[in-house]
């Protein structure tokens, strides 16, 4: 009996995928659209995408995802404690008898743009124009020396720095990707050595004079994605230590450079193979050997969340009406204030805070960003100078914030990835016709810098 209901099952599920096929046969023939050229450059074209699923509402809390999204968070528990806050010591005086730390004041207004092999003219215009004052641009530390202590600087780097300070425009440089020679374990990951980062900053701001205004340490370091695959608050503590060497060999060449350490991202995930959650990090940062990390940087790093969420919202007290990324403070803008207390109770008040990245996802076909899909170009607009006026208004501790970013949309687009979530970010079109985010900046940067004069 049971066999003959096998069979039964069986047929009607052939019956069923038969009639399936036959009916796609006799359906309207898909819509093939042309694969896009190989560009060696962005071009204007505005190239024909697919449509996008109109299913906003994730199904359910993804998992956590290298590309810096936070999941719904599982915390594991992590053998080395939490360390205790310490009284402060801070120096007097910076390198070369310079305030430390360095403050740029009004509230400066950032952008991060990928400059390298394309087209540069087209996206330093169009942040000059909206009114921004500095780019932050990556750069790989393994494609810049091989064999150590060779340094193959190029020509796309020398023109990259020359193209960005002739617009008139302040330059960080995030120094990130080890060589594999320095790398823990081969990786790419932080250097073991703290004196081989230390070497090459210095011969980066060397060559580089007058014409890098910002370095910043690394990037995200607390994702294990970034750290050679395996994080811990030891590697925080390790991280304290190149960060003394960076700034110290930084300012031995240039000391009106600003030393920014690296932001971690925003996530309260605690597990080694994936991430330490930033409040974890950012602890074991400051208590390492009685909070020395303030005498050797000038600003810190911070990326605080935002999902679909409104910036002046926050969890628990004033959370989003967003569906689904609204249960966790790491999913908020205001994230940053919870970084900032802890800062004040380690005794690191008078370091300033640089938001190093920021800004609103919208529609994409990225697994773990499906929050994008609930904000609008028009949201991404109000939601990015919301977070621009909320900082401006409330926290005179930043000094500088960085959007992220300008002109991921055309670059994706070109490699056949217009939905990728790094485009969604972006403030401009495939095309580079801007984005309503793009007028809504320009429009409050005019309007702020008006209110200082």
């Amino acid at each position: 009996m049971a066999s003959f209901t096998r069979f039964v099952i069986i047929a009607a599920f052939l019956a069923s995928l038969l009639l399936s096929l036959l009916a796609a046969c006799v359906a309207t023939p898909a819509v093939v659209t042309m694969p896009l050229p190989d560009a060696s450059v962005p071009t204007a074209a505005v190239w024909e995408q697919a449509p996008f699923p109109a299913q906003v509402a994730p199904g359910s809390m993804p998992a956590f995802s290298y590309a810096n999204v936070t999941p719904s968070p599982t915390l594991q528990p992590i053998p080395t404690p939490l360390p205790t806050p310490v009284p402060p010591t801070m120096q007097p005086l910076g390198p070369g008898g310079m305030p430390h730390p360095l403050r740029v004041r009004p509230l400066q207004f950032g952008v991060h743009a990928h400059l390298f092999w394309t087209d540069r003219a087209t996206p330093l215009r169009l942040a000059k124009e909206a009114g921004f004052g500095w780019i932050r641009q990556q750069i790989h530390w393994k494609d810049q020396e091989g064999p150590p202590g060779f340094y193959a600087w190029g020509a796309e780097l020398d023109a990259l720095i020359a193209d960005v300070n002739a617009r008139g425009l302040k330059l960080m440089i995030s120094v990130v990707r080890s060589p594999n020679f320095y790398g823990r374990g081969g990786s790419d990951g932080l250097p073991e050595n703290p004196e081989a980062l230390g070497n090459f900053v210095a011969a980066l701001a060397q060559r580089y004079k007058g014409r890098i205004h910002a370095i910043q340490i690394w990037n995200e370091q607390n994702l294990a994605y970034e750290n050679g695959g395996y994080v811990s608050t030891d590697d925080a503590r390790h991280y304290v230590e190149i960060l003394k060497v960076a700034y110290r060999r930084i300012k031995e060449v240039d000391p009106a450079i600003i030393v920014v350490s690296g932001a971690p991202a925003s996530t309260a995930v605690d597990s080694p193979g994936i991430a330490i959650s930033d409040i974890r990090y950012y602890s074991a940062m400051f208590a390492y050997e009685n909070g020395v990390i303030r005498n050797y940087v000038d600003a810190l790093g911070v990326h605080p969340g935002g999902s679909a969420n409104p910036p002046e919202t926050f969890w628990p007290d004033a959370p989003s009406p967003a569906q689904g990324w609204t249960d966790h403070p790491t999913f908020y803008f205001r994230n940053v204030e919870r970084i900032r207390r802890l800062m004040e109770e380690y005794g690191l008040a008078e370091i300033p805070v640089w938001i190093t990245e920021f800004g609103w996802a919208t529609r994409n076909n990225t697994p773990g960003f499906e929050f994008g899909n609930q904000v609008s170009y028009e949201q991404q607009a109000q939601y990015i100078v919301g977070a621009m006026q909320w900082t401006a208004e409330r926290y005179p501790w930043v000094d500088a914030m960085f959007l992220w970013n300008l002109n991921f949309a055309p670059l994706r687009a070109r490699n056949g990835e217009p939905w990728h979530e790094q485009a969604s970010f972006s403030i401009i079109n495939a095309d580079y016709t801007p984005r309503p985010a793009y007028w809504a900046i320009q429009q409050y940067i005019v309007q702020y810098n008006a209110r200082r004069e």
